[in-house]
């Protein structure tokens, strides 16, 4: 997201790490002093964990007081009397307030979208891959990304504006963005399941957040003090409408899951001061970080104020008349419609595509769907990596040229692989198309997943597909975009698995999960059993209060050569990997579909004009991309197994942590590390070569189990 390599110049790139920043961090500026608060050191919060809790509730069983239940008690404790109306009502027994609003990208009034999202409230995931990840984003990622960002500063600086502390704004002049995502990722994700502790942290940052806007409208802490007069000043580099941006889409979150307009308010606020600023005749300037593009389209869609669509076509509509430098880099050398390659910084251009998809759900304006079918194929012919990563380079976190995708020097930063995620499900949504779900999958399980450790607080910006095991994951970093985005992309996922059109219903994710959906009028039950991404075997069983005619259509991944489909057992069709099988029949109660994924692992090789991976292979099964670490290779470096592609690939079951997955091995030769010890060259006829049998683990997970070598590609 905002450069991490200009980051390093700043010399902020610190990790923070048991409770200190550490200046010792390659890239930080030496002799930095530590950033970081003791814990603690923000307003008290009473937890459900404190003695005065514990004895106040037992002084309630004393009373007699038995009706009020022990959590709905602590969150009076933990709020006080200030608890927000919809967090009393949640605890209180009055039900899930907003249940049918709590969409991310909400097409259900769109005329140019062909299907509709779910509610993440009507989704329950039952399966022992994404659910535990859930339960650890409420447990574990959401409270201490919060703790790290009040002691990074990043929440002073909300308060340092609306006077409640002192000191110099602390931090990168973006940090606000960061913010706004932990605010958004702790919204949807009490659509999930509600948590005392997120609720509480969230209004908190809420009541900081509207405590520092300025009088008219203006919200941005590194500009509100005393930079005031540089506003709009640098929009190619500054980042304002990229942090409005944010801080809108956490406004529509908060206000689907609880519907409480209080930060919708102030994204209002901000956003008419924006109107007034900006526009033809006005300030004719885009971003230098698009993301505000697709946030003012959600904000037209919650508020219905078309002041806000219109905007969000301006910033499209001027972008590319070289009016911030006329650099690819930027995506302003030429007219968004005229575009025919993704460019430049990887995740500014992927949120401008999923800006400009947005746009089009709501006008049809068929040359922004031309160019954003033109950069598709370009990015995924010529551009992505195997695991959906996305930015080749280093040097500006930026796509290179066409098969320019180098494996150790990789950068693929994970908020690119969301920025995927974000492009691709939008597409999806407007066409129906089976391909824009198979990148989202791809790019979902493998360049987006890594990008977070399996024990829910350690991250990597940066993804690369093969390392001498010196990458390592952090707790937080300076420049700290990914852990927030990562957080509220897991927070969404349930959104992702279904979604309606006018005529039934698409399963476009597959896992074990349970689906409360409204089909013509009539209450569905979708029942999904499934131990997906490890077996292909899906079971679907409908629950209906009557009985009621619809299509339900079943993506086949494209990973998938072919795939059956039975109906109660009977009814038997086929279907190929990249489409939708359809059944359209009139469902009774009890009725159940298996979709069978046969899912054999495979060698996969690249285009040849991809330098790096000639005469590579990569491992796959299912929607898996696969990885040798050297944790599980003690008997070769793992560099220099060559894969013996005649032989068979087998399965077995095994666990990293406390996660259970499926291991591939396959057969190689391997020439010891030590016969290369004090050489560069020799000949061939002295090497002698050894057989091994060699194991693969999924790509996410990688970097788990301490320090050392991996690899994505070997050679063949």
């Amino acid at each position: 997201m905002p450069c991490y390599n200009f980051c390093r110049r700043w010399g902020v790139v610190q990790s923070v790490a048991r409770g200190t920043l550490d200046p010792e961090v390659p890239g930080s500026k030496p002799g930095a002093p530590a950033t970081l608060k003791p814990q603690g050191s923000s307003a008290s919060t009473l937890s459900a964990s404190h003695p005065r809790a514990d004895l106040l509730s037992r002084a309630l069983n004393f009373v007699g007081v038995m009706a009020v239940k022990r959590r709905a008690f602590l969150q009076m404790v933990v709020f006080g009397a200030s608890a927000p109306s919809w967090a009393r009502r949640e605890q209180s027994g009055g039900g899930k307030p907003m249940a049918d609003r709590s969409i991310v990208v909400d097409t259900s009034k769109s005329p140019h979208a062909k299907l509709r999202p779910v509610p993440i409230r009507a989704v329950k995931l039952r399966d022992r891959f994404w659910q535990p990840r859930l339960v650890a984003l409420q447990e574990i990622t959401l409270p201490t990304q919060y703790d790290l960002l009040e002691q990074t500063g990043r929440l002073d600086n909300f308060r340092r504006v609306a006077g409640k502390v002192g000191g110099d704004f602390q931090g990168l002049y973006f940090n606000d963005s960061d913010v706004y995502k932990w605010v958004e990722a702790a919204a949807w994700s009490l659509a999930v399941q509600f948590n005392e502790r997120v609720a509480q942290l969230m209004e908190r940052v809420i009541d900081d957040i509207a405590s520092a806007q300025d009088a008219d409208g203006y919200l941005n802490t590194y500009f509100s003090l005393e930079h005031k007069g540089q506003r709009w000043t640098n929009l190619r580099d500054m980042h304002e409408l990229y942090c409005a941006g944010h801080l809108f889409q956490a406004a529509v979150a908060h206000h689907r899951v609880t519907g409480d307009n209080r930060l919708l308010k102030v994204a209002t606020r901000f956003a008419d001061h924006i109107a007034q600023i900006f526009g033809w005749g006005k300030k004719e300037q885009p971003d230098g970080h698009p993301e505000v593009e697709m946030a003012l389209v959600e904000l037209f869609r919650e508020t219905g104020e078309r002041r806000y669509l219109e905007l969000a076509q301006f910033f499209i509509d001027v972008r590319g008349h070289k009016r911030i430098g006329g650099s690819p880099y930027h995506q302003d050398h030429k007219p968004f419609r005229e575009l025919d390659e993704v460019t430049g910084h990887a995740v500014r251009a992927l949120y401008l595509n999923a800006g400009a998809a947005d746009l089009y759900a709501e006008t049809g304006d068929g040359g922004l769907m031309a160019a954003l079918q033109r950069m598709w194929r370009n990015l995924t012919e010529k551009r992505m990596y195997v695991t959906g990563g996305c930015g080749a380079r280093h040097e500006g976190e930026a796509f290179g040229r066409d098969y320019e995708l180098p494996n150790e020097r990789a950068y693929a930063e994970t908020c690119a692989a969301i920025a995927n995620i974000l492009w691709q499900w939008r597409m999806f949504l407007l066409t129906g198309e089976a391909r824009f779900a198979d990148v989202m999958e791809l790019a979902l399980f493998n360049g987006a997943l890594s990008g977070i450790g399996l024990d829910g607080k350690s991250y990597f910006y940066v993804n690369p597909l093969a390392d001498r095991g010196q990458h390592r994951r952090q707790p937080f970093f300076e420049c700290a975009c990914c852990p927030p985005n990562i957080a509220r992309l897991l927070a969404m996922l349930p959104s992702f698995l279904y979604a309606l059109s006018d005529d039934g219903v698409f399963v476009n994710l597959y896992a074990d999960s349970e689906a409360d959906l409204t089909v013509n009028g009539v209450p569905v039950r979708l029942r999904q059993r499934t131990d997906y991404p490890f077996d292909g075997e899906v079971t679907l069983q409908m629950e209906l209060s009557q009985p009621t005619t619809f299509a339900l259509s079943m993506r086949i991944p494209s990973w998938c050569e072919r795939a059956t489909v039975t109906v109660n057992g009977m009814e038997r069709r086929e279907g190929k990997g990249g489409e939708f099988v359809t059944v359209t029949r009139k469902w009774q109660s009890g009725e159940t579909v298996r979709l069978s994924l046969p899912m054999s692992p495979e060698f996969v090789v690249c285009h040849p004009f991809v330098e790096a991976n000639g005469g590579r292979v990569a491992l796959r099964r299912g929607p898996l991309v696969y990885c040798l670490e050297q944790v599980d290779n003690p008997d070769a470096d793992v560099w220099f197994i060559v894969a013996k592609t005649d032989a068979d690939l087998a399965t077995t079951p095994s666990q990293i942590g406390n996660l259970p997955i499926v291991a591939l091995q396959g057969a190689g030769i391997a020439v010891e590390a030590s016969a290369w010890e004090g050489k560069l060259y020799q000949p061939l006829r002295q090497l002698t070569v050894k057989t091994v049998r060699f194991v693969a683990i999924p790509y996410f997970a990688w970097a788990n189990r301490g320090a050392g070598p991996m690899t994505v590609w070997l050679p063949a």
